[in-house]
């Protein structure tokens, strides 16, 4: 029970440790990107401001330069001079008039914003103007200073009261009061201009920017919000303020972020903007907060699904693994009690209907194929033909009873030597070099038995230490020998030659034998890459088989017929994997020796 407990605790513990770095790193994360947030909403408030204030002074800049382009008109010069020689209404003066009244309209309405644009002639005491309600007028404020600047004063020339901005230029430039100046040129605007400018931007905005400067009435959007612009002017009061910046301003638990910019033509007016910081940063808190809800929660549900994990999937699973030791340890009799009620119940039944088979399958058919393989490479060791010891015993006898002393013993050291090499089952594996001496010492053998038969080896030096199977040589041999020479009264010849190239070593075995017919040719081919049968020589099947599974793709047996009579048989092995060990990857072939009971002459 104790065990039990200590698995749920680990599983729960595992799960807060997987939470923690999960709720730090989300924690971590979500300052970040408050900081992130309120950094861009201070940036990106005041460059906003920053540009709108750009199009606005833009705007104003064009306007002033509406009085400097009226005193250059050359209509208007032209009036001007004539004006102080008379001051007559003849119908020439009148036209000039009516002249300079329709091009003052017409660059009036060419700016975006309404305007007015006024020339006074104070000698003539005469007002020429866009606005209907001073052309033609001789009332004029003639005592007053020049406003060579914007300013700001309430304007009731367009039949209403109305805030209005007003900038004038006078001829002579040096002229401060209106009436010491030969030409007055004046521009003015309705404060509304802005007021639609401010609604323009306020769009889509959760603020309420407006035009500020200490002492006087703000100018506000169309819809303002007084008690926030109120608060906001009464905080900007009482601060020095910069050409721009920002300020934090607190509103009944609120917290804004004011930023103001100066404007270049309106000397002391600043446009003012604010955002709400915890508005903007209210989805970021209702993010975080969901999230530390759902962290509690799922610890909640992880301690539940904890517990369900380990009764319906740690139990199971301590079972299977505590049989599947058993298994490995041998004990075939493991079987597995344990009813989980869940979809367990198909692998515990699947690996008891395994852990039978397979004791089975230990006891009975893979026992069988041991010793059914042991018995395979211990016939295939032993196929060294019986007629070919026979036929050597029979010589040494013959040679004693003629007393030829030196044959019976050379053929004794030759024969001692091929059954020496030929029964050794400690290693498959021999040098190339051993293989050639063992050959060596089996042509010696036969040309002592038939004194008809020549052979030569050239191998290269270079390949003496290639590793390959023991007595993959001495089948080709000995077929050539039985099947292709013996039957020849005049004997033969064998040569055996080896050649390299980067990828391939080769053996090759010719005779000048008999040879084979076309199709006898293809059947041997064909029979090498099929199942063993009776009719497919134990040897030559045997070493091919042998070649292909050690060394891989491109090795085996291959044979060519000989364009003057007998056969070529061509030993091929993988350079690259000479050598290797690998004793299970053999075709269950451990051996030499050939049998002729078959179709084929090989």
């Amino acid at each position: 029970m104790t065990a039990k407990i200590n698995i749920f605790g680990r599983i729960l513990i595992l799960v807060i440790l997987l939470l923690i770095p999960i709720i730090a790193l989300y924690s971590f994360s979500n300052r970040i990107a408050g900081d992130v947030v309120g950094e861009q909403i201070q940036s990106s408030g005041l460059n906003q401001l920053t540009f709108f204030l750009h199009q606005f002074d833009s705007v104003l800049e064009n306007l002033s330069m509406f009085p400097v382009i009226l005193g250059q008109d050359p209509h208007f010069r032209d009036y001007l001079d004539k004006a102080g020689t008379s001051a007559a209404a003849t119908p020439e003066r009148l036209a000039e008039q009516a002249l300079i009244t329709r091009k003052l309209g017409l660059q009036s309405v060419s700016s975006a914003w309404s305007n007015d644009l006024t020339v006074v002639i104070p000698g003539q005491s005469r007002v020429l103007s866009s606005n209907i309600y001073l052309n033609g007028s001789s009332q004029w404020a003639w005592e007053e200073e020049v406003r060579h600047e914007w300013t700001y004063e309430e304007d009731r020339s367009r039949g209403h009261p109305t805030g209005s901005f007003i900038r004038e230029i006078a001829e002579p430039a040096s002229a401060r009061r209106v009436n010491q100046a030969a030409a007055l040129f004046q521009v003015r605007f309705p404060v509304q201009n802005i007021n639609e400018l401010l609604d323009l931007y306020k769009k889509d905005k959760q603020s309420d920017p407006f035009l500020y400067k200490s002492g006087l009435e703000p100018i506000l959007t169309s819809t303002p919000d007084k008690s926030t612009v109120q608060a906001i002017e009464g905080t900007l009061d009482g601060l020095t303020l910069n050409e721009s910046g920002q300020v934090r301003v607190d509103l009944d638990g609120r917290q804004l972020l004011v930023s103001y910019v100066r404007s270049s033509q309106l000397g002391g007016w600043y446009m003012i903007d604010y955002a709400p910081v915890d508005l903007v940063l209210a989805p970021i808190t209702k993010t975080r907060n969901l999230f530390y809800i759902s962290v509690g929660l799922l610890l909640a549900l992880s301690t539940l699904a904890s517990f369900m994990l380990y009764r319906n999937v740690q139990i199971p699973i301590m079972n299977l693994v505590r049989s599947m030791q058993r298994l490995k340890r041998g004990d075939m009799t493991a079987r597995i009690d344990y009813r989980a009620k869940n979809e367990f119940d198909y692998l515990i039944r699947r690996f008891n209907e395994m852990a039978e088979q397979i004791q089975v399958l230990v006891e009975d058919v893979y026992v069988e194929k041991i010793r059914s393989r042991e018995a395979t490479l211990k016939q295939l060791q032993s196929q060294i033909n019986p007629h070919f010891l026979y036929n050597s015993l029979f010589f040494i006898i013959n040679s004693a009873m003629m007393d030829d002393r030196d044959s019976v013993v050379a053929m004794a050291q030759h024969l001692a030597e091929y059954y020496r090499y030929t029964t050794r089952v400690d290693n498959q594996k021999v040098t190339l070099k051993d293989e050639l001496e063992l050959i060596g010492h089996y042509l010696e053998i036969q040309n002592m038995r038939m004194h008809r038969l020549e052979y030569d080896i050239s191998v290269p030096e270079s390949m003496m230490d290639e590793v390959v199977p023991r007595l993959i040589i001495q089948p080709l041999v000995e077929n050539a020998i039985v099947h292709g020479i013996e039957r020849r009264t005049e004997g033969g010849r064998i040569s055996i030659s080896g050649e390299r190239d980067e990828h391939f070593n080769r053996i090759i075995v010719q005779d000048n034998g008999t040879g084979l017919t076309g199709k006898e040719l293809h059947q041997l081919l064909a029979g090498l890459h099929q199942p063993m049968t009776d009719r497919i020589g134990r040897g030559t099947w045997n070493v091919h088989q042998r070649l292909y599974y050690q060394f891989g793709e491109g090795s085996g047996l291959t044979f060519h017929e000989v364009q003057d009579g007998g056969l070529k048989a061509v030993l091929t092995w993988n350079r690259k994997r000479s050598g290797a060990s690998d004793g299970n990857r053999e075709a269950g072939a451990e051996g030499g020796g050939s049998d002729s009971s078959t179709v084929d002459r090989r």
